[in-house]
C-alpha cells in the first residue's frame, strides 16, 4: 500500500469501539490512551490495548501513550504498529524513548509553539521517527487563536520540517465536527494545497471524505501518465507537446500521483 492516508483514532478504554475501527477501512487504527480516555479509566485502556496488541492485525494499529510509563507494556507485542507520542517539545524526548525501546516506530505530536519552534530537530531526532504531525486543539490553545488562519504557518511549517528530515508528508490534524462533512472536504482540499497527505479521523464516517479529498482527479492522473510516458521515452530534462518543461523532479512527483491513483 502506499502511504496511509486514514489514520482513525479509537478510546482504548472501549474495545469494541476499537474493533469496529479495525474493520472501518481505515489504513492505520490508533488506539488512544490520553484524551479519550478519562483519568480513572487510563489503567484499564492500557491493560485493554495490551490484550488487544498480544495478536497481529490486518490494519496497522499504533497507540497514543498517555505517558512514557504506557511503553513498557506495549513496546514488544506483536501487534504493535508504533507509538503517537504527543505533547513532544524537543528531541531529547524522542532520544530517551528510542535509547529505551529500539526498534519501535516513533510519530512525534507537536502540540506547542515550542514543539513548532523544533519541528525539524524532533522530526530528524532519530531513526525511529517515522513521521510528525500537529496536535491542532491543544495548539490553537497555546497560541491563543481565534481564526483557523493562524494556523497556516505551524501546518507549513511542519511539512517542510518532514520533507528536510525525509519523512513522509504529514498527516493533517482531526476535524472535531463529525457531521461537518462537507466542511471537513474543504479543510481536506487545504490541507493538500499546504503539503499534507491524508488525515487523523475519530469517526468513520470521515474516513471516505478523507480519502477522496487526497486522491488525485482524472486529470492529474492524466496529466502524470503523459509525464512519466515522456520520461520512459526520453532521458533527461525534456519538453512536452504542449510546452511544458520536465526534470527529474517533475517525474518523481508524478510517480507519486500515479501510486496514489492506484488505490482506486
Amino acid at each position: 500500500m502506499s502511504h496511509p492516508l486514514t489514520w482513525l483514532y479509537a478510546p482504548g478504554d472501549r474495545p469494541a469501539v476499537v474493533g469496529k475501527a479495525l474493520t472501518s477501512g481505515a489504513d492505520v487504527v490508533i488506539v488512544d490512551l490520553e484524551d479519550a480516555v478519562a483519568p480513572e479509566r487510563k489503567a484499564y485502556a492500557l491493560s485493554a490495548t495490551v490484550d488487544l496488541l498480544s495478536d497481529p492485525h490486518p490494519v496497522p494499529v499504533h497507540v497514543r501513550i498517555h505517558t512514557p510509563r504506557d511503553i513498557a507494556p506495549l513496546a514488544s507485542l506483536p501487534g504493535l504498529g508504533g507509538f503517537r507520542v504527543p505533547k513532544v517539545t524537543h528531541a531529547t524526548d524522542i532520544h530517551r524513548i528510542a535509547e529505551a525501546f529500539p526498534g519501535v516506530p516513533l510519530f512525534p505530536l507537536l502540540e506547542s509553539a515550542l514543539a513548532v519552534e523544533h519541528a525539524y530537530a524532533i522530526a530528524s531526532a532519530h531513526p525511529a521517527v517515522h513521521g510528525i504531525a500537529l496536535g491542532e486543539a491543544d495548539l490553537r490553545a497555546d497560541l491563543g487563536l481565534r481564526y483557523d488562519s493562524g494556523l497556516d504557518w505551524p501546518r507549513s511549517r511542519v511539512v517542510v520540517a518532514a520533507r528536510a528530515a525525509r519523512l513522509p508528508p504529514p498527516a493533517q490534524s482531526v476535524h472535531p465536527d463529525v457531521r461537518d462533512l462537507d466542511t471537513l472536504a474543504a479543510d481536506c482540499a487545504r490541507g493538500r494545497s499546504l503539503g499534507f497527505l491524508g488525515r487523523a479521523a475519530i469517526h468513520p464516517r470521515q474516513l471516505p471524505v478523507i480519502e477522496q479529498a487526497y486522491l488525485p482527479t482524472p486529470d492529474e492522473v492524466a496529466a502524470a501518465e503523459e509525464v512519466v510516458k515522456a520520461a520512459e521515452a526520453e532521458a533527461g530534462a525534456l519538453a512536452l507537446p504542449d510546452g511544458r518543461f520536465v526534470d527529474a523532479a517533475v517525474v518523481d512527483g508524478a510517480r507519486r500521483v500515479l501510486a496514489l491513483a492506484a488505490r482506486a
